[in-house]
């Protein structure tokens, strides 16, 4: 990895600049024509629905109108690091990367719209509640509210004592007549993978070297090579910082000063609602706020799409796109939607436009209430941001942008009924969740329920299981003293507490049948951790999986139920109350009307299933169903994912440990079991009580050039 020596920030980030793309432009140049809308100037007619979806959200529209409201020190950051980007492209044309004349493009300069645009796509791809507000809205038009309030999601913050009510309460809703089309779902299918992450820090009373270690894993889909995250180090007379941060994108977004350290995860507060607007029934290019009829307003954008038989080998298409006073209409890129009622989109981001942004903060905060000061403007993304400094200080924040909503709360779309705006402000930064040298001695985040139930907002229905912050409560809450080797260490810990409660019944309904009893007796013998030479790992996620499909899919229908569990986090920890529960009446299988099944047979059918599936897979000896031949990742190039050639450009496949539920993390996904899907990006721990000490890993490398001799 490059280190930067220079006298200033100004020259210090246009080096960044430089060196970034040099090894990361043809990423660079992937990522800017995904977030522009315009992916299908290279991938042709079949990216162009793609590219119109993101015209429509308007990562580019809004960056333009961001770029326009910045203050001049923010402004001078990025033009920087722009500049240094820049230079690489016009004055080391022989350097580009391969990957350009394979592809047949060319790389063009890079403007602040550009970079901001690239921002906002990442904060796109940590906010979920779309997707969860989907699934919410047709699980109760497929089964009524009381019905489907049984499987709504279930948050648990670990440090409180769980109550007794573990139900949900569903917002007023309004019919849509969405579940008879497949317009929903076809968009679910198209959505990015979701982030995840880990982050802790802990106090001087638990470190050993007497001041604050940060630790975090960003969880991404890391199988594009070569990587999402590129790191640099930065030094000048007036700070030094070594860490990561996205290519296109100035400062250091995880890593250490030499006075701070910080790492960020996922706080999957809900930044998105979806709104049922009404059009005018008198006239369909106005829309109906309240009792008044207003115009929408049209934008129109041009696609420019590849095209072999066009004569210049592209063809241009206009799009016009509508916009309400809440924002863009996207019914108009899914399909089959009723005609009289329509969908728009609302981001918070879009809304919340900061004219500091706070990354050059960032790099010179000296103390964690700077670094907060900091992250107080990085409006365009809500994470959990987890500080040390070398004074002692630790803590957790909240940052980004939450709305706060007078009128439903952003778990089933909202059908505007006046032209009263139910967002009437937003989480003030310092109540947002937050914790300052906490007397445990340590803070950390896990993607995981942190507000009490005192909290006075609605923040968020879309969290991860508590199971890996459960974890890291075990290995942190210890009296004795760590070292950055043993948080390291932690990193890779594969315990999967989910296991540990759900795996005994399971054996136990395994056991009592003896086309089961060999599955039943590997997992009773189980130690709970998800390592590539064991069966048990493979046994528990396959008989899991079959179990979840056969507890929902009799009354869901295969589309909806797979979508459902597709999102991990809409269901796990439900589906974990009513296994341990034992008695809820979604393990009957109503088309079977004079059978009542219960959870034990289900367990017992889904052993079957999963031992046909291993087997036919794996061999018929459940004692060779290693994890690590189900679960790998596999890294390939962006320029030949499969075919001939793969190989030589691509990282191969490799045996992964850990799991959705473990610290070391290995999603795969539902529909699509077992490869892995999103894994730690990094691997980053940084000890304070050393000046320079940072630990890190980047799966994928840093350089992006293919048989350039130094990648």
């Amino acid at each position: 990895m490059a280190f930067i020596y220079a006298q200033d920030m100004h020259d210090a980030v246009m080096a960044q600049g430089f060196v970034t793309a040099q090894d990361r432009l043809f990423q660079m140049e992937l990522t800017r024509l995904f977030a522009t809308g315009r992916i299908c100037e290279l991938a042709g007619e079949e990216a162009r629905p793609l590219a119109i979806r993101m015209k429509t959200i308007g990562f580019l529209r809004n960056a333009r109108k961001h770029a326009a409201l910045l203050e001049p020190e923010t402004r001078a950051l990025f033009q920087k690091y722009l500049d240094g980007v820049n230079a690489f492209i016009q004055l080391r044309t022989k350097d580009h990367h391969l990957e350009f004349k394979l592809a047949g493009i060319k790389p063009t300069p890079w403007t602040i719209e550009d970079s901001l645009a690239v921002f906002y796509l990442m904060s796109w791809d940590s906010a979920a509640n779309l997707d969860t507000e989907i699934i919410a809205q047709m699980l109760v038009e497929k089964l009524g509210p009381e019905k489907a309030k049984e499987i709504f999601p279930l948050n648990l913050n670990p440090d409180e004592t769980p109550g007794s009510e573990v139900r949900t309460a569903v917002p007023v809703y309004h019919p849509l007549g969405l579940e008879k089309d497949q317009s929903l779902l076809a968009y679910l299918k198209d959505r990015p993978l979701g982030l995840g992450s880990n982050n802790w820090v802990v106090g001087s009373s638990l470190s050993a070297g007497a001041r604050p270690i940060v630790a975090n894993d960003p969880h991404l889909d890391a199988r594009m090579l070569p990587g999402p995250l590129y790191p640099v180090g930065l030094i000048t007379p007036q700070f030094r910082a070594v860490g990561v941060n996205l290519p296109g994108l100035p400062g250091i977004a995880v890593g250490r000063t030499g006075y701070v350290a910080f790492g960020f995860t996922n706080s999957y507060a809900d930044t998105q609602d979806l709104y049922v607007e009404t059009v005018d029934p008198k006239d369909p290019n106005r829309y109906m706020e309240g009792v008044k009829s207003l115009p929408f307003q049209i934008v129109e954008e041009t696609l420019v799409i590849k095209d072999k038989n066009a004569s210049q080998g592209y063809r241009e298409e206009k799009v016009k796109i509508r916009l309400t006073a809440r924002g863009p209409v996207i019914s108009g890129v899914l399909r089959n939607l009723k005609t009289e009622r329509v969908l728009t989109l609302r981001f918070a981001p879009f809304e919340s436009m900061d004219p500091c942004i706070g990354l050059h903060l960032l790099l010179t905060a000296k103390s964690i209430e700077e670094a907060h000061h900091a992250a107080e403007h990085l409006n365009i993304i809500s994470f959990n941001m987890v500080l040390g400094d070398t004074e002692g200080n630790i803590g957790w924040h909240v940052i980004g942008k939450v709305p706060i909503r007078s009128k439903g709360d952003g778990t089933i779309p909202f059908v505007v009924m006046d032209n009263e705006d139910n967002w009437t402000g937003y989480i003030p930064f310092g109540e947002m969740p937050h914790s300052l040298n906490p007397k445990r001695g340590w803070v950390g985040t896990c993607n995981h329920k942190t507000i009490t139930k005192d909290y006075p907002y609605y923040y968020s229905s879309h969290l991860s299981p508590s199971y890996r912050y459960e974890r890291l409560k075990q290995l942190l809450d210890s009296p004795n003293r760590k070292s950055a080797e043993d948080h390291w260490q932690y990193q890779r810990d594969t315990l999967n507490l989910m296991a540990k409660r759900i795996a005994p019944v399971m054996a136990k309904a395994l056991l009592a049948h003896e086309d089961t009893k060999v599955m039943g007796e590997i997992l009773s013998s189980w130690d709970y951790k998800d390592t590539p030479d064991k069966a048990a790992p493979s046994i528990f996620q396959a008989v899991y999986r079959h179990f979840a499909l056969l507890v929902f899919q009799d009354e869901l229908g295969d589309d909806l139920a797979k979508t459902m569990l597709d999102n991990w986090y809409f269901w796990e920890e439900r589906l974990q109350y009513m296994v341990l529960e034992g008695t809820s009446p979604w393990f009957d299988n109503v088309k079977t009307e004079k059978i009542k099944e219960a959870r034990d047979e289900l367990f017992h059918l889904a052993g079957l299933n999963a031992s046909q599936d291993l087997g036919s897979s794996l061999g018929k000896d459940p004692q060779q169903w290693h994890w690590g031949k189900i679960h790998q990742t596999e890294f390939v190039s962006p320029i030949r994912r499969k075919g001939f050639g793969k190989g030589l450009v691509g990282g191969g496949s490799h045996p992964a440990p850990g799991s959705c539920e473990s610290l070391y993390r290995g999603v795969y996904t539902f529909s699509e079991p077992f490869g892995v899907t999103v894994s730690a990006a990094l691997r980053m721990v940084a000890d304070l009580s050393d000046e320079d000490k940072i630990l890190a890993v980047l799966p994928g490398g840093v350089c992006g050039r293919l048989f350039h001799p130094n990648t």
